[in-house]
């Protein structure tokens, strides 16, 4: 089916005689068509009205045409979702009504019809956001900006650019500001159990003082030095600091691949990685990576200091394991949520990282136990409410619910570690703990 359809190359004078007061359905009739057209998709690969499939109606959704799948026809597998709203609707970030239309493209890009989906995009006219989905994970590709005749041309071109260079990899930094909450070990395992799944895995240790993930996984000593030129030099890929590691027995033979620790690293002053490295130093390095792998997991040192900061920063999202014993895991969990994600996503602009819920990574828990950890948790909601999201993430109005996910930690998967194997590769027990983590947070 051909399209002749002339390409639209400039918004400005479709934004400047949109009425101030446009409803839902101008919007849709002398907007977004013309957005639609900017971004690349011809009107055979659009579908206004598409039901998502249990998440609702979008107001329009769009996809390449294949050779013989023309999207209009087939209708399946879409691949950006457009949620409209009209011009009096307040989309400036975190007003409730900004927050409610990010719920609902949530919901579309999670519908039964969308698992192929990988954009979303709101927008009134006024304002513009576009996300990136990952399986079940739903994030921030832009901020929500304020279109203006200067800025639409220019804001919508890097928005094309964005989604025609979709990238493969969901960046995840394990973090949390306390120690001994198996950050390491939640790294190794979800990197592992997700290879298994024959997924492309890259993990780096960038816990330079302790270095657990590089002697559980690696019987190498890094070599002194290289981690830091590969960081600072333009020149040196990061490839030249990755180790594969493999799993192999009679019946299957597993690959990641692994950035180990360098001694080195841990012994520069503060000054030094401010002065030689800079905030986006590791973000940059992983341009590359993001179009080879799947997953990216960063295992971050227990501190904020630079090279955490790095590693929070080159994420997508920031995974916050927590013990339901510990209240100091439980506020720093806290403390990450509400100060230092904001002070990365203030330097870099794009909405990113967020927080993804808290889980709690331990023994079993007894009810006593739990309550005790819930007390603490409500008191952490009561000085701030905003944050029931990440440590209730079930929690609405109309249903309070208190899950928080739980994996428990039992004696084989530390042990493991002493073999240089991940515990999901020796007992299935461990195996099932990390496959319910890995589909509670990223497995659609």
């Amino acid at each position: 089916m051909k399209d002749n359809t002339p390409r639209v190359t400039s918004l400005k004078s479709y934004l400047q005689h949109l009425p101030q007061d446009a409803s839902q359905a101008i919007v849709s009739t002398n907007f977004a068509p013309y957005l639609i057209s900017y971004l690349g998709f011809s009107t055979t690969e659009r579908i206004p009205e598409y039901d998502t499939g249990g998440g609702g109606i979008t107001d329009f959704a769009t996809r390449r045409n294949l050779e013989n799948d023309i999207f209009l026809q087939t209708k399946s597998n879409p691949f950006l979702l457009i949620e409209l709203k009209d011009r009096y609707t307040n989309l400036t970030e975190n007003s409730p009504s900004y927050k409610a239309t990010v719920n609902q493209l949530k919901r579309q890009l999670l519908g039964n019809n969308c698992k192929a989906a990988q954009w979303g995009i709101i927008t009134n006219g006024s304002h513009i956001q576009l996300f990136r989905k990952h399986g079940k994970i739903i994030f921030p590709a832009t901020t929500c900006i304020e279109l203006t005749p200067d800025n639409i041309d220019d804001t919508i071109a890097r928005i094309k650019t964005k989604i025609d260079k979709t990238p493969k990899a969901l960046t995840v930094t394990v973090y949390n500001n306390k120690g001994g909450v198996g950050k390491t070990t939640t790294t190794v395992n979800l990197a592992a159990f997700l290879a298994f799944l024959g997924k492309k895995v890259l993990v780096l240790d960038f816990d330079f003082n302790q270095r657990d993930l590089t002697s559980s996984l690696l019987n190498i000593e890094p070599e002194d030095g290289l981690l830091e030129k590969t960081l600072t030099d333009r020149n040196i890929e990061l490839k030249s600091v990755i180790r594969p590691y493999t799993f192999k027995n009679s019946k299957l033979q597993i690959t990641f691949d692994v950035v180990p620790a360098e001694p080195k690293m841990a012994e520069y002053p503060e000054f030094q990685y401010n002065s030689q490295m800079k905030i986006f130093t590791l973000h940059r390095k992983l341009d590359l990576a993001r179009y080879e792998y799947d997953y990216i997991f960063i295992d971050a040192a227990p501190n904020w200091r630079f090279p955490s900061q790095l590693a929070v920063y080159a994420a997508d999202v920031v995974l916050l394991p927590t013990k339901h014993n510990n209240s100091f895991s439980l506020n720093n969990a806290a403390t990450a949520i509400k100060e230092f994600l904001p002070q990365m996503q203030k330097l870099k602009k794009d909405g990113t990282p967020i927080a993804l819920p808290i889980f709690f990574n331990g023994e079993k828990i007894t009810q006593p136990q739990l309550e005790l950890a819930q007390k603490e948790i409500n008191q952490i909601l009561k000085n701030d409410k905003t944050l029931l999201p990440y440590f209730y993430p079930r929690y609405t109005n109309a249903k309070k619910d208190l899950h928080i996910h739980h994996l428990p930690e039992y004696a084989i998967i530390a042990s493991a570690a002493f073999e240089r194997v991940p515990a999901v590769y020796k007992n299935r027990s461990a195996y099932d703990y990390y496959k319910d983590l890995a589909k509670e947070y990223f497995l659609q």
